[in-house]
């Protein structure tokens, strides 16, 4: 006849191992709550903090840490319970190893989410009106950082399933010659990008064009194969980085000064009066606050046209913004329309002249 199951009877015959499990768990909440407590002491003064670092580990060290002692702490409950079951090597040996594995995914996820909240912190510094801190140079080294997290796990976790990372090297050294015809492409974007992280022509939020393709904007993001430019009618225009280094490129955002050229034309009437109103206009550019003078500055007579006599005129403005060298261009335009009516000229337009041979008389005819 089966014996009934009594709970009384397995209490006592598994006291001990039923203790130590309970101690375990017991610690595990313990640690939890001292880990709560700790955290909540410190966050309020580090947050505060103008370090970067110290409040981004706390933060990023809290979740992982309790999932380490809650996996730790199963763990070891459960190989209590496996040894007292007396069952094979072979699940002790599969527990330990998902225990390892786990740990290992445990640190991986520490190690992105401090980079994450230290990035974090650092952009936020960037942007602030007193930042120093390069916002491509800071997505640059989060990517590396990243990557290199990435490749640390990746090997051991390869050696915690016991593969020899001498045989990984070897194999990679092999296939990566194939990979590395396959995927060219990829592998051209990825260097370009790398170029770009190094040589810099051109950072987050500068103003960039090609000569060489129709690509214009704002630089949005830097990334590993494509670079995000935000085109002036506010469209997303992704270009692979290995394009760049097969393209001129001009970054308008690190000119110093905004050109103002032009050429318009006075009347051959009114050429007696050319020197005066020349002398007036480089004189009204030398005087303007927003014009540089330490560049090249002239108004000049550069042409005999067709129907005027052509002036150049020629300078820079101290601003390289544009909406307010639209407003520097409108204000030095309309001095010059000003100076040229001062003097009784007029700026001239295209006309014909018609000679009529002597004899010939030409009257209007009035219907």
């Amino acid at each position: 006849m089966k014996k009934k199951f009594s709970f009384h009877d397995f209490v006592v015959s598994n006291y001990a191992i039923l203790l130590q499990i309970a101690i375990t768990i017991a610690i595990a909440i313990i640690l939890v709550n001292l880990v709560k407590i700790i955290y909540n002491r410190l966050h309020s003064k580090l947050i505060k903090s103008k370090r970067v670092w110290d409040d981004a580990l706390l933060i990023s060290l809290k979740k992982p840490l309790i999932s380490f002692i809650w996996l730790n702490a199963i763990s070891i409950a459960l190989h209590l319970t496996l040894k007292k079951l007396s069952v094979e090597q072979f699940f002790l040996e599969g527990l330990d190893l998902i225990k390892h594995i786990g740990n290992i995914l445990i640190i991986l996820w520490f190690l992105a989410r401090f980079i994450r909240h230290w990035e974090i912190n650092l952009f936020k510094i960037s942007i602030s009106p007193k930042g120093k801190i390069d916002k491509t140079s800071l997505r640059a080294i989060s990517q590396l950082l990243r990557l290199a997290v990435i490749i640390i796990a990746v090997l051991a976790l390869l050696q915690a399933f016991g593969i020899p990372l001498s045989g990984v090297i070897a194999f990679g050294g092999v296939s990566g010659i194939a990979v590395g015809f396959a995927a060219k492409d990829t592998l051209s974007n990825f260097f370009g990008g790398l170029m770009i992280f190094l040589d810099r022509p051109f950072v987050i939020g500068e103003w960039i064009r090609s000569p060489d393709k129709n690509i214009e904007g704002y630089v949005e993001q830097i990334g590993w194969r494509l670079t995000l430019i935000r085109t002036f009618d506010k469209r997303p225009l992704y270009v692979p980085n290995g394009t760049f280094s097969s393209i001129s490129l001009e970054n308008a955002s690190r000119m110093q000064n905004r050109r103002i050229k032009t050429t318009f034309g006075i009347r051959y009437d009114d050429s007696l009066k050319i020197k005066d109103i020349i002398n007036e206009i480089e004189e009204m550019l030398k005087n303007h606050p927003e014009i540089d003078t330490s560049k090249i500055l002239f108004a000049k007579l550069v042409n005999f046209g067709p129907s005027a006599l052509e002036i150049m005129l020629y300078t820079f403005t101290k601003t390289t913004a544009w909406v307010p060298y639209q407003k520097i261009q409108q204000d030095i335009f309309l001095s010059v329309i000003d100076i040229v009516h001062s003097h009784g000229a007029q700026i001239a337009f295209p006309t014909t002249t018609l000679h009529v041979p002597d004899g010939i008389d030409i009257r209007s005819k009035m219907e």
